[in-house]
């Protein structure tokens, strides 16, 4: 049986569901908005299934949130997956993930987001061909001597960024409906090039992309105020919040410029904000989308290191990782700074950054978010589940559509590669997923033939 550490964490801490909800808002809620919706719009055959896709994915978003509360109150730990995924299938599994993070999963979702960064802040500065991967090359430096140096970003900043970013999202609706209905922005959609099922696969990855973080709420166990009560409250409602801001904004983008005129955008907010107030009312909400942007990197950066580390610690041969200067996994960060760039470089050369390194890392990530969610029934199995720890409800079904998410999460991550690879003749642009995939591939051997230490 898993101890009763959970319950004392329980009764120890003092997050309020409020508390909760507004930590899991202010972790979701970023950049992801400002961009994926062009992409999904691309892979939607209407109006309605443009936004019945993105009420799916709060739905996905809320049932993996709820499979890792119950494996989160049952196994405390601040290694999240990691932790998880060690228990219930082995050490090296762990160190598997441990690299695909390291490689794939932290890198690329720092590249991403640099990317929308780039595309933004280049409304206000313009460096060229390459302005976006300028942009978001100097931000990853910046950012990561910012780290070295031991400054840290505070919870106020965050909580900050997060307003902003919710502010950014108010704004962006208010306008719609202050511009209303542009007739010759709203041009009639043009048909899809692909079959429904796959383009609804390849919307729903940038979807979730969008929804991301919500696997934060493994970290919230040990910190809420009666958990067994009050997880569950807190995720519902928090999702829930998230995904009618999410439709409301995309609601808005539909009405002011219909599906072709969403497909055509390339910064949907700062267009619709030049409808509204001119090239000065994009500027401001470039700024304000950049700001956010900027946060989110310095966050990803700070918590990705840490996860170096780690793999240093369990991994002899890259025990340099492992050490810390000062207050600070300064080799972590250099190296992660390092896969970055070249990444961003790739991205770069690839033509659409963002949606190169979405490829990149979706195949991994959902891969061991399918193994995770197999690791409920796992638990469930050998009885490994806190008495008095959070149940998912609608067991086993919930674990069932969560799996077969990640399943198909993984099958459109690939899929999505191939088809701009074909579409592309061939060459570099769209084998993101391709890829990540040898990178993972190479990670096999290397976890196999290396002796852990003991933790």
């Amino acid at each position: 049986m898993a101890s009763n550490s959970s319950t004392v964490a329980a009764k120890s801490a003092g997050l309020s569901v409020f508390g909760g909800v507004m930590m899991l808002i202010g972790i979701v809620v970023g950049t992801g908005i400002f961009k994926t919706p062009a992409v999904v719009a691309a892979n939607a055959t209407n109006d309605i299934s443009f936004i019945g896709l993105w009420v799916a994915g709060g739905v996905i978003a809320l049932i993996g949130a709820l499979c890792y509360a119950e494996l989160g109150s049952s196994h405390p730990n601040s290694g999240g997956e990691y932790h998880f995924l060690s228990k219930a299938y082995g050490e090296k599994l762990g160190m598997l993930f441990g690299w695909a993070r390291c490689t794939i999963v932290q890198p690329g979702a720092i590249a991403a987001v640099g990317f929308i960064y780039g595309e933004y802040v280049s409304e206000v500065i313009n460096l060229g061909t390459y302005s976006f991967a300028i942009h978001a090359s100097i931000a990853v430096i910046a950012l990561t001597v910012v780290n070295l140096i031991g400054l840290r970003e505070t919870s106020t900043m965050q909580n900050v960024m997060a307003l902003l970013a919710i502010g950014a999202l108010i704004l962006v609706v208010l306008a719609a409906f202050s511009v209303g209905h542009q007739p010759s922005a709203a041009a009639p959609a043009a048909p899809l090039q692909k079959p429904w099922f796959a383009a609804a696969g390849f919307a729903m990855v940038f979807i979730l992309l969008t929804f991301g973080g919500w696997n934060e709420s493994a970290y919230l166990s040990g910190e809420l105020r009666d958990v067994k009560r009050n997880m569950a409250r807190t995720l519902i409602w928090s999702i829930a919040i998230i995904t009618a801001l999410y439709v409301l904004v995309n609601l808005s983008y539909l009405w002011t410029f219909g599906l072709q005129g969403l497909r055509d955008s390339k910064a949907i907010g700062a267009d619709l904000m030049r409808l509204f107030a001119g090239d000065s009312g994009a500027v401001v909400l470039s700024l304000m989308i950049t700001a956010t942007g900027l946060s989110t990197i310095n966050a990803t950066i700070f918590t990705g290191a840490r996860g170096y580390q780690a793999l240093g610690r369990d991994m002899p041969w890259l025990g340099f990782l492992a050490e810390w200067k000062g207050d600070k996994p300064a080799n972590g960060l250099i190296v992660q700074c390092v896969l970055s760039l070249i990444l961003i470089g790739f991205g770069a050369l690839a033509r659409d950054g963002f949606e190169t390194m979405t490829g990149y890392t979706a195949p991994a990530f959902w891969g061991f978010l399918f193994l995770v969610g197999l690791a409920v029934y796992i638990f469930r199995i050998r009885g490994d589940v806190a008495k008095d720890g959070y149940r998912l409800p609608f067991y086993p079904v919930l674990p069932a559509i969560f799996c077969a998410s990640c399943l198909w999460m993984c099958w459109s991550g690939i899929n999505y590669a191939l088809f701009l690879w074909s579409k592309s003749g061939y060459g570099f642009a769209g084998i993101g997923s391709i890829l990540g995939i040898l990178v993972m591939l190479a990670g096999i051997p290397i976890v196999l033939l290396t002796k852990s230490n003991k933790r």
